[in-house]
């Protein structure tokens, strides 16, 4: 890897989808700590997005990061987004105020953002990868690439269009590395077609993988090694193809747990590859909902409902057969729609990168919550 891919520290970046809240805003001097103990201890690699915490999420670097620090010390990613143009015309002031918002001069990294089936003919439509290529000339991009969110037979043939692309972000975790529905792995396999450097999202997919059922947990405690996040962080870590591999942290304690395992990386042992085999097996049997709280499908959703909390409280009451799944439920519908109240617009499956069938899982919750006594 040459250029900016030579000047990434380490294989662990700081996913900045999920950061330190406080009363709904980002934490700054929580956040500005992370950064902190991030650079000290040798890492440099910041992703985020603009629809990233409701706009929030740009302008945290900004304040915490970018203004703080010199530009050689730290890589920065950022997205053109599906939601925030519709146009050609529309991309190039729209990246000028992503970069504004960020506070810097050019993006290292600058993603065709959650591209699925449905959403390339816009990007191209839109010459939204030719862009990107005149943006990189004049010096305001550094590396092209795409996060991507569909079948593998879909990747293909968007990288055999695209061959300029540089790099590819990826949902890569153990629990989906078979999965039919998100097809981690076979996408993996093409980005080796291809000779695309991956960048990991969602290695525990969304808390999921750290917050484990009782008899999974038992298996990762029989290693007496690391902490369930290090098991699935290293996971992905240890892939040949992989460059990057995203946490979203919400706190110092999960910085510095990151911290322990990624300063000087191992790959996962046989051993441990066989525990996590177990666990994928084990979480797969339970009747959950595969939610990993992107809470993309919450923007576009004309009755307020807020879909991950809602189904949150779905899992957990499957899981834990608890009574307090309900008052959380309430807590989460106060002021905001109910799953009953869903129009089946489908506004939020079109967003979904897990590809759910949330308005019949709406249905499901509604079945549990609204109607008993």
């Amino acid at each position: 890897m040459t250029g900016v891919f030579s000047e990434v520290k380490k294989n662990f970046g700081f996913g900045c989808m999920r950061l330190p809240m406080k009363d709904g805003e980002v934490d700054y001097a929580e956040f500005t700590k992370m950064v902190d103990a991030f650079i000290e201890n040798g890492f440099n690699y910041f992703d985020t997005a603009h629809g990233y915490l409701e706009g929030k999420s740009e302008p945290a670097l900004r304040e915490c990061l970018t203004s703080r620090y010199s530009r050689e010390q730290f890589i920065l990613t950022d997205k053109l987004s599906n939601d925030f143009f519709k146009t050609e015309e529309d991309i190039r002031p729209f990246f000028e105020s992503q970069l504004k918002a960020c506070g810097v001069e050019y993006f290292d990294f600058y993603l065709m953002h959650a591209i699925t089936k449905d959403s390339y003919p816009k990007y191209r439509k839109c010459r939204a990868f030719e862009i990107a290529q005149e943006l990189k000339a004049e010096g305001k991009i550094r590396h092209v690439g795409m996060s991507f969110h569909d079948k593998a037979e879909v990747l293909d043939q968007i990288l055999t269009d695209h061959p300029e692309l540089e790099a590819v972000q990826l949902q890569f975790n153990y629990i989906d590395f078979d999965d039919p529905g998100i097809e981690s792995y076979k996408c993996y396999q093409v980005c080796e077609k291809h000779g695309k450097p991956v960048i990991v999202m969602e290695p525990v997919k969304g808390g999921a993988l750290v917050n484990l059922l009782e008899p999974a947990q038992q298996i990762l405690d029989e290693l007496h090694g690391g902490s369930n996040a290090s098991y699935a962080i290293r996971f992905c870590a240890s892939f040949p193809q992989v460059f990057m591999v995203l946490s979203g942290m919400g706190d110092m304690g999960m910085m510095n747990d990151n911290i322990s395992y990624m300063k000087e990386f191992v790959p996962l042992t046989d051993r441990e590859h066989e525990a996590v085999t177990k666990v994928r097996e084990i979480m797969r049997s339970q009747d959950v909902i595969a939610c990993t709280a992107c809470r993309y499908c919450i923007d576009g959703c004309p009755q307020h409902i807020s879909i991950p909390d809602l189904f949150a409280c779905y899992n957990t009451k499957k899981q834990y057969k608890t009574h307090n799944s309900n008052f959380y439920y309430g807590v989460h519908t106060k002021n905001k729609g109910k799953a009953s109240d869903c129009i089946e617009c489908g506004k939020c499956e079109k967003a979904c990168p897990q590809h759910l069938k949330i308005r019949e899982y709406l249905k499901e919750v509604a079945e549990i919550f609204e109607t008993e006594k």
